[in-house]
């Protein structure tokens, strides 16, 4: 049966979104939001149904990082869209875009106490605190609106989530706002970057003995630029999680994104000259409260508020990340410089330290890496088997490469930014490694893989539960409580969504069970037990 062309405020929302290059959607339908749904099939939109809107969220992030575009997610109003904070949570943490469209309570009705369904006190205040900005329409020029400023804030800003509400009789409100008020629109980019400031950097870069250059999120769109920089200065370059792969971690003087591990942070802090591209140098990414640089720091950030964050700069420059960079790079002599850091010795005594922190994750990391093709994106959670092992040891070539979110650390976002990382790149394998205790959170999104005819890989690293909580338990002298979980046959459960699922021994095995996953494709579970 053919969608009704009914021009309402959610059709021309979503037009305006399909303006804007977007043609992928995540989210639940619901009583409350059809008006966002009618439009999808005529403007050629996917919609991906998530089994949870946290899920929904989470893909829709991950989709993000592939496409450079903002993940949209649409909600029903009330549960719904509370079920989505914490993917907005995550987006505003790890500085990401993304656009979270519900209902709201009819324009009249506000405050009413009046039972009616999915009510919600104040979904607007609620959703407010903790995305950039949320905003209420009234009209859908309002609404067209606010879907334009979205963008100019990504365009132009410091990229985090944004909400649009839309009140029931609004929303479903037929409007006569001409297809030109819908069209994307070219925003200003962020100023030239000063050009004495400019100067200023280039001159501490080109005097300095031991210059190092740390990037993190912000710098992921200037790798090129990075490069060139580092090859020219001979600087090693270190990345926060979220700067993983902006230049090609197999670079010979790329430290990979090792920056919370002592032996990289090491190199950062002593260097006489530190280059900060697109970083706040927050605490979860470096593990400790502060950088503590012992030299002259040069700072490149969107914002002019960040460039004393956490780390005062000698010299900070407000610009686009790649922008900057390249104009550093164009006043630099060509004098042939050689690196102070020996870069292999680093990364060895990174490995060292990240064995001594955790050997068995350590090993298991470096077998998972190995196994993983070479083209393959990675998404896990905040599980052991990331943060002490996987990351610290797999060198991916490109920032679109590893799918994570290193300080808002959440459970559950493995396998629905799979799902969100393969719609945005098809062509590309990928592969979910999760511990057991995040899993729980979000395997029920095993029937969304089936359910978009998917072709992804699971690996649960099963630790028997909440593993390093327990261990805090212990070391806080607390007798082990609420850590040990009971938990499915991760492979019977697969095969029971429709999926193939197999459980090795060993991490010897991973080889063979990651490259059989892959060639098989559809929904592949290996369940690895070190418990």
């Amino acid at each position: 049966m053919p969608t009704t062309q009914k021009r309402t405020t959610g059709w021309v929302v979503l037009e305006t979104l399909a303006n804007y290059g977007i043609n992928t959607v995540f989210g639940i339908p619901g009583t409350h939001n059809l008006e966002f749904y009618r439009p999808l099939e005529t403007l050629g939109i996917r919609p991906v149904t998530t089994r949870h809107e946290q899920g929904a969220g989470y893909g829709a992030d991950a989709w993000s990082l592939q496409t450079g575009l903002p993940g949209v997610v649409i909600t029903t109003s009330g549960p719904g869209l509370l079920n989505a904070l914490s993917a907005a949570g995550t987006a505003f943490a790890e500085s990401r875009p993304m656009i979270i469209l519900s209902p709201g309570v009819a324009l009249g009705a506000e405050f009413s106490d009046s039972g009616t369904l999915h009510e919600t006190k104040d979904q607007l205040s609620a959703a407010a605190a903790i995305v950039e900005w949320g905003r209420r329409v009234k009209t859908a020029e309002e609404a067209v609106a606010a879907v334009h400023d979205a963008f100019e804030l990504f365009a132009t800003g410091r990229p985090r989530p944004v909400y649009i509400e839309v009140p029931l009789n609004i929303l479903e409100q037929e409007t006569s706002i001409s297809a030109s008020e819908l069209a994307a629109k070219q925003f200003e980019p962020v100023p030239s970057p000063d050009k004495k400031l400019i100067a200023e950097a280039a001159a501490l870069l080109s005097d300095a003995v031991n210059p190092v250059i740390l990037a993190g999120g912000g710098a992921r769109r200037a790798g090129q630029e990075i490069q060139a920089l580092a090859e020219k200065l001979a600087a090693p370059v270190v990345t926060t999680l979220n700067g993983k792969g902006v230049i090609d971690e197999h670079h010979p003087l790329a430290l990979g994104s090792n920056l919370r591990l002592a032996a990289a942070r090491e190199v950062a802090q002593k260097a006489d000259v530190l280059l900060v591209v697109g970083s706040k140098l927050g605490e979860a990414e470096l593990w400790v409260d502060a950088l503590r640089a012992q030299g002259k720091v040069v700072r490149i950030d969107v914002l002019e508020s960040q460039l004393n964050k956490n780390q005062p700069a000698t010299v900070g420059i407000r610009a686009d990340a790649a922008a900057a960079v390249a104009a550093i790079t164009e006043l630099l002599d060509d004098a042939d410089r050689t690196s102070a850091i020996d870069v292999p010795a680093t990364l060895t005594a990174i490995r060292q330290e990240s064995e001594k922190l955790d050997a068995l994750n350590t090993s298991v990391g470096q077998a998972i890496a190995r196994a993983l093709p070479e083209d393959a994106i990675l998404t896990t959670d905040s599980s052991k088997i990331a943060y002490w092992g996987l990351l610290n040891m797999l060198q991916v070539r490109n920032p679109r490469s590893v799918a994570y979110m290193a300080t808002y650390a959440t459970l559950g976002y493995g396998l629905p930014a799979a799902i969100g990382s393969k719609l945005a790149s098809p062509e590309r394998p990928v592969v979910a490694v999760t511990g057991d205790g995040a899993f729980m959170f979000s395997f029920n999104e095993m029937l969304t893989v089936v359910e978009q005819n998917l072709d992804i890989v699971i690996l649960v690293v099963d630790n028997g539960g909440f593993a390093e909580i327990k261990d805090n338990e212990i070391a806080a002298g607390i007798n082990p409580v609420a850590v040990d979980l009971v938990q499915p046959d991760w492979a019977a459960l697969a095969n029971a969504c429709g999926g193939a699922g197999t459980r090795i021994s060993s991490a010897e095995e991973l080889d063979k069970a990651i490259e059989a996953a892959v060639a098989a494709g559809g929904l592949q579970l290996i369940h690895l037990p070190l418990a």
